[in-house]
């Protein structure tokens, strides 16, 4: 079982290594959405191996702490990072997609322990750690509820109702961790439909808000450091990322927001990886 760290260094590895797996894990499949999985991996990383209160041996623990993936379609960073603690076999990563796996395209709650939340449809995961927070309160049960959602996501409308729900009743236990990675499936979140100033923003629903860089861990252990010592409000945290990070060719380009990498690109990706110095 891997061992909690602050080493950023060490962690650094620990990300390159996923962002690997994640790529063979797809390419494998045939099918899944690298560019949003690998964008997201710094943040699973100072999560799990850092901030989260977890234990793969006892996955439905009352006290852990939750994770709630709202951008489901990043499931293959998910499912990794949970192979990797043991919450499932390493082995099983190679069924991604392939019916009838238990790793579907989206997480379904019930099926690999580790998974929250069932998501895909988007805008909605912020909603259930409200309700999460809310029986909590009502059971005095103590732990944090973390929520990642994608930058395009964050277009619908429901995310807005939460984030106004979380703060009219004080709902300290929840963070929010924006990953923004500046794409969505049809091209640049600012074209689509800007939603800048995200901090701002933010600030003005009445959440702590934090804004880091993304793919820095030091910055990103700071900040899960920073919302478990805020009393009395919701944290935000606004991570700036870039989609397919780690592979020059997917690197901000929306192309690979849900295509699978074929034999000689999975060996490009992988190679630049491995040539990769933290």
């Amino acid at each position: 079982m891997p061992v909690p760290t602050t080493d950023v260094k060490a962690l650094c590895q620990i990300a390159n290594a996923l962002r690997q797996t994640i790529l063979r894990t797809i390419a494998q499949a045939g099918s899944g959405h690298p560019g949003g999985s690998l964008s997201m991996v710094e943040l699973l990383t100072g999560l799990y191996w850092h901030a989260l209160r977890h234990d793969p041996k006892r996955p439905e623990w009352p006290e852990r702490d939750l994770f709630l993936l709202s951008k489901g379609h990043g499931c293959p960073a998910l499912y990794v990072v949970l192979a990797e603690w043991g919450y499932f076999p390493k082995t099983e990563l190679s069924t991604l997609r392939k019916y009838p796996t238990r790793l579907q395209g989206h997480p379904e709650r019930g099926t690999v322990p580790g998974i929250e939340i069932s998501s895909g449809s988007l805008g909605q995961g912020l909603s259930m750690a409200n309700g999460i927070a809310l029986a909590d309160r009502l059971d005095q049960r103590q732990r944090r509820i973390y929520c990642l959602m994608g930058d395009g996501e964050i277009q619908e409308g429901q995310v807005w109702e939460a984030a106004m729900t979380a703060h009219h009743y004080h709902l300290d236990t929840v963070t929010a961790i924006i990953d923004a990675n500046q794409l969505q499936q049809n091209g640049p979140v600012k074209t689509v439909q800007d939603i800048e100033p995200l901090p701002e923003k933010w600030r003005a629903f009445g959440w702590h808000t934090i804004e880091i860089d993304g793919h820095d861990l030091a910055q990103v252990l700071s900040a899960y450091d920073e919302v478990k010592t805020v009393k009395g409000k919701p944290q935000a945290i606004v991570a700036r990322t870039v989609k397919g990070k780690g592979v020059s060719f997917m690197e901000l380009n929306h192309a690979w927001h849900g295509v699978a990498p074929k034999p000689d690109e999975l060996e490009r990706a992988l190679k630049e990886l491995q040539a990769a110095v933290c």
